[in-house]
């Protein structure tokens, strides 16, 4: 638990497409869990719609995407599409992976809050996380 009044960020990190590469995935779980945060994980392989389907069951602050596969420009607006379609807008959606420079302009103007490529550190994902949530109470 939080400071009082405040419950812990919940993060969903997320594998769209058919990507079969999840140890970076895996690595922000374990980090953002062991920065206090509450951290869902859910698995190789999912669909924008599970994606979203999942992060508005498990109620989280934000939605972590990680693509390698070159699939990014597909998946990663399908799943801001989908929130917008869901009526969601308080969910705070990032995303990492092997992500061109010239791509990353077009995913922010999706909606997509920051990219996060090869060479970034967790510290600055779990900062970007902190200062981009705001904790809901409880």
């Amino acid at each position: 638990m939080g400071a009082e009044g405040e419950r812990k960020i919940r993060v969903l990190i997320a594998k769209p497409g058919l990507d079969g590469h999840d140890r970076g995935a895996k690595v922000i779980a374990r980090a953002f869990r062991d920065a206090g945060m509450e951290v869902i994980y859910t698995g190789l392989r999912q669909t924008p719609e599970m994606i979203v389907s999942a992060a508005i069951q498990e109620d989280v602050d934000a939605i972590g995407l990680s693509c390698l596969s070159g699939a990014h420009m597909h998946l990663f607006p399908r799943v801001m599409e989908l929130l917008k379609e869901r009526g969601v807008n308080d969910i705070i959606v990032f995303g990492g992976g092997t992500i061109p420079d010239e791509d990353i302009a077009k995913l922010k103007a999706a909606g997509i809050a920051a990219i996060f490529t090869p060479g970034a550190t967790t510290g600055e994902t779990i900062e970007f996380v902190k200062k981009n949530v705001y904790k809901k109470p409880l």
